[in-house]
């Protein structure tokens, strides 16, 4: 472990070995490193080309939740409830896609681990629109909308946890950042796994993992067109570089702490480092902890390895140290 002081706040930057730590979760999965790269690589395959008797997983609330539709602010939603509340947390999910793909059932489910591991009343996953018929600022406006209807609803900012994965910590950010602008509370803090820090295409490890990122990298998903090869679409006409879409272009001063989760070998390891470097440099209180030989959005596409439990232990921790 390695931590770096500047300017009264600290980064953690972990490496996390398989044998650091122990877990209670006997179904959890513990690969070297060769055996982990093959098992992701399998998993990604069969995602994309599904065996013709395949039967696509389907979410359900756990016992003790209940989840339903809903529209705020004309935005659809769904709220997974807790029947008896530990907390009155509330957690508001900006999930990922590259802006182009909708809400999943893996989101669904990350939400509600995350929810009963820090005891949440109440999780939000927002629907907000996307390209490339909606371009900037049509999810910003959306997840806006969504959290100023929260707060109307008598929900205190400070027992709030906005989470977004990939382009949904890109949005997490902007929104954060758009509140700011207007001198709206802030969320107590933002947890944010591979965010899509800019919209440029030329840090060096985005080149450099291409082929290691076995689910953003050119073997992976087809999302590598949309954030590598082609200008993203939900820039629309806009620089790429405009810190509206690139938050590591943006002055940070004044946003929650917020954890970043990274896999080691993703494409958007450049933009979590430049991220944080930004963040410290604006007297935000950040961590970042990077997964070794793990892909993009470990903790949403590879729910059984062993680093995903660390990831929402982790996530945990730095909820209890800021609501």
């Amino acid at each position: 472990m390695k931590i770096k002081t500047l300017k009264n706040f600290s980064v953690t930057i972990l490496t996390i070995s398989l044998f650091f730590a122990t877990s209670t979760n006997a179904s959890e999965i513990r690969l070297g490193m060769s055996e982990k790269q093959q098992y992701i690589e399998n998993k990604i395959y069969n995602t994309l080309h599904p065996a013709s008797d395949f039967k696509p997983y389907k979410f359900e609330a756990p016992e003790g939740w209940t989840l339903e539709t809903l529209t705020l602010n004309n935005v659809g939603v769904e709220r997974l409830k807790a029947e008896h509340p530990k907390t009155t947390r509330i957690i508001l999910q900006l999930h990922g896609g590259g802006y182009t793909n909708g809400l999943t059932e893996g989101h669904r489910l990350l939400g509600a681990k995350q929810g009963m591991l820090i005891g949440a009343a109440e999780v939000y996953y927002v629907h907000y629109r996307l390209a490339p018929k909606n371009v900037y600022p049509a999810a910003l406006e959306d997840a806006v909308a969504v959290y100023k209807e929260l707060l109307s609803s008598g929900i205190k900012p400070e027992k709030i946890v906005v989470i977004g994965d990939s382009a949904g910590g890109n949005l997490a950010l902007e929104l954060s950042l758009y509140l700011k602008e207007k001198g709206i509370s802030q969320p107590a803090a933002l947890a944010l796994i591979s965010p899509w820090g800019t919209f440029e295409q030329n840090a060096p490890l985005r080149v450099k993992n291409i082929s290691r990122d076995l689910v953003l990298g050119s073997k992976g998903f087809p999302l590598y067109q949309e954030v590598q090869v082609r200008k993203p679409s939900y820039a629309g006409n806009m620089e790429l570089n405009d810190p509206k879409l690139s938050p590591i272009y943006a002055d940070l001063r004044g946003l929650p702490p917020m954890l970043i989760q990274l896999g080691g070998y993703e494409l958007f390891v450049d933009d979590g480092l430049s991220l944080i470097n930004r963040a410290l440099s604006d007297d935000v209180e950040a961590t970042l902890t990077s997964y070794p030989g793990m892909p993009h959005d470990f903790p949403l596409l590879l729910p059984e390895l062993h680093e995903t439990e660390l990831s929402l232990k982790e996530f945990r921790d730095f909820v209890e140290r800021y609501l």
